[in-house]
């Protein structure tokens, strides 16, 4: 696929973008390029390659998962303590969404 220049400017005309006559070649240029190399990736035949979730072989490194603090319920008195507004174990704050 290639582009013309009157594409080019039509486009340049709905993203509102105001484009002299030099950079609207350059664009054409450009933009030409990429579909140019969009063709090529797409000629590959990938028959049988297994999609990647992340270009790198990463794994997450994890933790056991346990409680690391020794007294939660007084953390939390000590804590909504100084809070404006606490009820049932929880913090009240105004309405936003009404």
């Amino acid at each position: 696929m290639s582009l013309t220049l009157e594409r080019v400017r039509r486009v340049a005309h709905l993203a509102r973008i105001e484009i002299s006559d030099a950079e609207a070649h350059s664009t054409l240029g450009q933009l030409n390029d990429i579909f140019a190399l969009i063709e090529a990736m797409q000629a590959v035949d990938t028959q049988g390659v297994e999609p990647m979730a992340h270009a790198q072989e990463l794994a997450q490194r994890l933790r056991p998962d346990s409680v690391s603090e020794a007294d939660l319920l007084a953390q939390r008195a000590a804590f909504q303590a100084i809070a404006p507004e606490t009820a049932a174990g929880l913090y009240l704050v105004p309405r936003v969404i009404e």
